[in-house]
Order: C-alpha cells, then structure tokens, then sequence
C-alpha cells in the first residue's frame, strides 16, 4: 500500500516528523543540518521513495516544530529513537548533514544494533571548535538570528549557486530566520560538545562520508578523517557543491545515495533476531507542513555533472542549553518550496505495519531489501562501468581523448584497467593508491603521479600517508626518484590543501 505523506505532532521526547513513500518499504531516515527543515531534502524524495520508506524530521524549534531545546547531540538521537519506536521501526537506513550526521554518527556509536547503513554529508568527528560554537550561540542570546541567517547563502551555497538562485537564498535565509533562537543556541550547544573522534573506529556498519568539493564548514580534510577512520567507509567529493550538497547538487546527492543504500541492503545482514511487533503505537495528530520555500528563479541552475557526478571511494580498514518559552516562535513564511514533489496536505496517519520477519536479507521493522537487477552486462557496459570507476578515481576532470590512432588502446584502458583492475575486490583503493604511488615513483611517471596524488587523497589517504609512503618507496625504488615524487606531491597536496579544503 502506497501512502505518501503523513505529518505528525511531536510530544517534548519525541521529533516532529513527514513519511512518504509506501508503507512496506525498507525504512530510510533523513536527519537536517542546523538551522534547516526537512524540506532540504525535497529534491531527494522522488527517487528515494522508489525504494524506501522516507522518514525526515526537523530539529526542535526548527520549522514550526515545538521549541524543545536539545543542549546535546545524544538527547536528538535519544528523541529520534523515541520517535521510531513509537511507529514500531527497529532497524532502519540514516543519512543526516551537518547536525543531522552527528546524530547519525551517535547513533552508530551508541545504538549500532538499530542502524542498518549509515551516510555522512557534510559531517565532521568536530565541528570546529567549542568556543566557536559558544560565541555563535552568544551572537544569538544578544542579536537574535538575523545576522546569522543573512551569512548563510556564503556558508551553505557557491558563490555561482548564490547568483544563479536568488529565490533559494532568499528561502534559506528566511528558513534560519524563523527558526527558534532557543532551539538553535541550544544546538550550538550541542555541536560545542560534540566529539566522535575516539569512537570512530567503533563504528561497525557501511557509511558513506559525502563532502561537497567547496565545503568551507565541513571540509573535505574533515571528510577523510572520517574515511580513514571508520572501517568500512567510503568517500564521496561532490563537485559545484558547497556546505548543503543536497539542495546545491540534488542529483549527484540521490544517486550516491541510491547506491550506497541499496549497496548496504544487499551485503548487510541481521546481526539480531527479529524483534515482534510493538503491541501499541501512538496516534500522531495531523499537523500543516512546515514553511517551505518560494519557488525556483527561472534562471537555470548549473546541472549535475552526468554519470556518478562524485568521486566515491572504498575507505581505509578502521584503527582504532538554554531553557525553553524565552522566546516565541515565529510564523514561518509561506509559498511553494523550490523543491516540492507535489502538492502537500496533511492526512490521518495510519500505522506502520511490521515488515514479514522472514523476509530475505530483512531487519526487525526494516522491511526487505530493494530490489535491484542488474542484468547483463554488454561490452557497452563493461566500457561505461570502466569510465565510472575512472571518474570515481581521478574525478571529473577530461579524460585521455581518443582518435582513430589511439581509440583501441583508450578502449583497452578503460575496459580493463579500470573496469577490470581498479574494480576488484580483492584491495581497497587506498591500497591500491599505495601501490600505484609506489609503481609511477619507480617508473618516473611524473605526470601520472600528480594525477594519481590527488585521486589518493580522495581515496581516503592523508598527506602523512603519502608522505610515508613515498619515504618507504625511496629505499627500494631509489633516492633521485622518490625526491621527485616528493616535489610532485607535494605540489599537488599544497593546491588541494587551499581554500576548498580549508577549515571551518
């Protein structure tokens, strides 16, 4: 049964919270940045919903969502959890940005047997520094959100996505503007104390770590500390994407996603019997949705690059408030939102039906994998897998052209060096960045070696690593070469250390 939206009215322990999708899907929660709805998601909904259940909630105060302030990162997820227990969920799929990624990661840590496959965007072990956080939340007690909400369209958006789309700047700025100062100082609060990097390692289900190539808030360094730290990780860079990927870049954002989700649901297995279904279930009462956001400007926004429009790599094996009612919430401005599936009424909720136990590859109220079939595969798909595996590896910069002296070994290349090679599963590709370091130091491939330094660095591999490796490789390689891979590497890591790899 298809039931496509249901809005609920949170009680203080749990989240105001939308479903669409149908009801016997595989249960997939989106969880919101700081100082966002959970219409960021919008662009996302009508792919997801293909195979998953939905579930997007906003943060308290957030979206006309009572005023409830949260002071720590563990009391959302504790309120997340409360919410979910009330629709009989178990065990489910998370994405979450910014804020909405710490609860992910705490879920992770704290509530593993409940998360079946994690996805990180713009997510950082810290965020910042606590006295960042604490002098932002101190701006807000004195001057209210105005100032913070008119630095937004800089800190979320590229400068090129600012001027293409003036409607969605104006629509951000109004959405952290109507937000409840309480609300949002006791998250400034949270992410103040909020600090995963010891912890890690723990984290034993399949993520994603997502990072928009210009991230100035969550970096890409930030992004691979997380890689390089959790054992079963992947890196995804999204190009022309700032701090909110999902709004800036909706399609790269979905596909990734799809794919690392359905990924999860087909390799993931349940590490706990199936648990009955919940004897009750409270009856959420029918709320307005929450403010969206005016219309998209007619001025076309750039498109996503085609194909896997990011880079997404295997990861590295792991080593180890303020009081609510001071202030009142305002109404949140009205008209369409840039992102809106379809028109959206509220309607009776009904409830969540316990999935079938013995389904194949099922969780306790997960429901069954999506079913994904591949069929066969052409010598044009062995060639388009290889071109995507390239892409993931080096990123989207030009390929090698082919003309009619040289389209037969560019075929060659494709289809079986990184349609054959890069893609087995017997090595990472960290590891196999190691390697490929080591093997162009050796052979004097200067220019490779540049292009292969930053395909490593997306890889997941930090500058000590190469450095380290490049070290190791002038024992047996050969001094004069290694000193020349070292001024290459150098130089790369110097260019992708600038300022779209800058701190926040």
């Amino acid at each position: 049964m298809w039931e496509r939206e249901r809005v609920s009215e949170p009680t203080p322990n749990t989240l105001q919270y939308r479903t669409d999708g149908p009801e016997d899907a595989p249960v997939l929660v989106l969880g919101p940045a700081l100082g966002t709805t959970w219409h960021m998601w919008d662009r996302q909904i009508p792919e997801l919903t293909r195979h998953w259940r939905v579930l997007r909630f906003d943060l308290p105060g957030h979206g006309g969502a009572p005023a409830e302030p949260a002071p720590a990162v563990g009391e959302l997820t504790d309120r997340l959890l409360a919410t979910l227990d009330g629709l009989g969920v178990e065990r489910f799929g998370y994405a979450g940005c910014s804020l909405g990624g710490a609860v992910g990661a705490d879920l992770a840590l704290r509530h593993p047997h409940r998360l079946a496959s994690l996805a990180l965007v713009a997510t950082s072990a810290r965020f910042g520094t606590p006295e960042s956080w604490r002098q932002r939340g101190a701006g807000v007690r004195a001057d209210g959100l105005d100032p913070v909400a008119r630095a937004t369209p800089e800190q979320w958006f590229t400068q090129n996505f600012a001027g293409a789309q003036p409607a969605i700047v104006d629509w951000a700025v109004q959405m952290v503007s109507t937000t409840d100062p309480g609300c949002y100082v006791a998250a400034c609060d949270a992410l103040a104390a909020f600090d995963a990097r010891e912890g890690l390692a723990r984290v034993g289900v399949p993520t994603l770590v997502l990072v928009g190539a210009e991230d100035q808030e969550t970096p890409p360094a930030d992004a691979r500390v997380l890689v390089a730290s959790i054992h079963d990780a992947r890196l995804a860079v999204v190009p022309g994407a700032s701090h909110l990927a999902p709004v800036e870049q909706p399609g790269a954002v979905t596909d990734l996603l799809v794919r690392h989700f359905t990924s999860a649901w087909r390799h993931t297995t349940p590490q706990t019997p199936p648990a009955p279904a919940r004897a009750t279930e409270p009856t959420p009462v029918a709320t307005p949705t929450p403010a969206p956001a005016p219309a998209v400007s007619a001025t076309p926004t750039p498109a996503p690059p085609p194909g896997p429009a990011a880079s997404v790599v295997p990861g590295a094996p792991g080593v180890p408030g303020v009081p609510g009612g001071m202030f009142t919430q305002p109404t949140p401005p009205a008209g369409p939102s840039p992102y809106a599936t379809s028109p959206a009424g509220p309607h009776t909720p009904t409830p969540v039906p316990a999935p079938d136990p013995a389904a194949p590859l099922a969780f306790p109220g997960f429901g069954p994998p999506p079913t994904v079939d591949p069929g066969p595969a052409s010598a044009a798909d062995a060639y388009d897998e290889g071109a995507r595996v390239r892409r993931e590896v080096l990123g989207d910069g030009p390929a090698e052209s082919a003309d009619a002296a040289t389209g037969d070994f560019h075929d060659f290349v494709t289809r079986y060096a990184w349609g054959g090679v890069w893609a087995r599963p017997g090595l990472d590709r960290r590891s196999r960045s190691l390697v490929t370091l080591t093997a162009l130091t050796a052979g004097g491939h200067l220019d490779d070696l540049a292009a292969h330094t930053r395909a490593a660095l997306r890889n997941g591999l930090t500058p000590e690593e190469i450095e380290e490796t490049l070290l190791h490789t002038a024992v047996y390689c050969g001094v004069p070469a290694a000193s020349a891979a070292f001024s290459v590497a150098r130089r790369v890591i110097s260019e992708e250390s600038g300022p779209g790899a800058a701190g926040a």
